[in-house]
């Protein structure tokens, strides 16, 4: 099963495959250079000295038949073109999103609900106090669209994470293959 994880520059997408993937994640980290000056904003993350360059791999057996299949995306703009082709075939999506960069988002929401992908949004916590009610406005998501607080860092919170948009995949196929009936209101006559 694939999983894609998408979101702005430094929101967390290889830290999250990497504290979850049972394997060594397949990386494509490369040093941030000059090159990448006027191109690249990384305002948003002060300290960062890498950045994804194609996609993170990672992986995750549930049991002998079903495993999870992570790749992360890049998050800055001149990769984007990547994104429509790492969708294809994914059974869902996770939104990463720092809350105090929330427009970073826009374009991946925006992307899967093109492409038709379940998504969950997981906010990386990074020391700003949650405010679910605030970013579900902010980002004008559905109301059936989960959002959960998380911590990339930790094997535990990326695993609830990744259980939810399971949990939320598994209840979107539900509904879709329960017949629907449209019942007509009587006219009175």
């Amino acid at each position: 099963m694939k999983i894609v994880i998408v979101g702005g520059f430094g929101v967390g997408k290889t830290t999250l495959v990497r504290s979850v993937s049972e394997i060594r994640p397949l990386d494509t980290e490369a040093t941030m250079t000059d090159a990448g000056l006027g191109i690249d904003d990384p305002s948003g993350a002060p300290g960062k000295s890498t950045t994804t360059v194609a996609f993170d791999f990672g992986r995750i057996t549930i049991d002998a038949e079903n495993v999870l299949y992570l790749f992360g995306a890049p998050g800055q703009e001149r990769f984007w073109f990547l994104w429509d082709r790492l969708f294809t075939g994914a059974l869902g999506a996770i939104v990463l999103v720092d809350q105090r960069r929330i427009a970073d988002s826009w374009y991946a929401i925006d992307r899967l609900e093109h492409q038709r992908t379940p998504f969950i949004v997981a906010c990386n916590n990074f020391g700003a106090p949650n405010r679910p009610d605030e970013i579900r406005a902010a980002l004008d998501l559905d109301p059936l669209v989960p959002l959960v607080d998380c911590d990339a860092r930790s094997r535990d919170s990326a695993k609830r994470v990744l259980i939810t948009l399971v949990e939320h995949i598994y209840a979107a196929a539900s509904n879709l293959a329960v017949p629907h009936t449209r019942t007509t209101p009587e006219i009175a006559s």
